[in-house]
């Protein structure tokens, strides 16, 4: 009786690691689980908040936006990079690119900067990958400039 036991506590225990090792392939197919609660016992409920120094915290789900307006909701808009104009103007395109918007949010995260710095990093990165300076010139020593 004691096998079955010991057994059945392994394979449960062998099991759970894999769906914790594989969550990020599985995870973005489960639905979302919304709760349908009355508004007021809504606001009443805390969110969790996990610290961004948090263990495992890099391999939390978060869905990108996939509209303006919730690209402006996610905190990917400033005065410098307004996209309320894009919202006014019912603008029905999907919204800023996802690889983009996903490294941006990673460089916000682990530096802990703010969208415009954030969206400077990752634009002089992208310069630098393909020999641009950061003040915007080719780094090519045969380029040659009439200005």
């Amino acid at each position: 009786m004691g096998y079955l036991l010991y057994s059945t506590v392994f394979a449960l225990l062998v099991l759970s690691t894999v769906l914790f090792l594989t969550r990020p392939l599985w995870t973005p197919l489960m639905p979302s689980l919304s709760i349908s609660l009355p508004s007021g016992l809504l606001s009443s409920i805390p969110s969790p908040s996990f610290p961004s120094s948090f263990p495992g915290s890099s391999y939390l789900y978060s869905r990108l936006p996939s509209s303006f307006s919730s690209d402006i909701e996610s905190g990917f808009s400033s005065s410098a990079f307004d996209l309320s104009a894009n919202v006014a103007a019912g603008d029905s395109r999907a919204g800023l690119d996802t690889e983009s918007k996903r490294e941006i949010q990673r460089i916000m995260k682990n530096r802990r900067v703010n969208f415009d710095e954030a969206r400077r990093i990752y634009t002089e990165g992208r310069f630098a990958k393909n020999g641009i300076g950061p003040d915007g010139r080719p780094r090519d020593p045969k380029f040659v400039s009439f200005s």
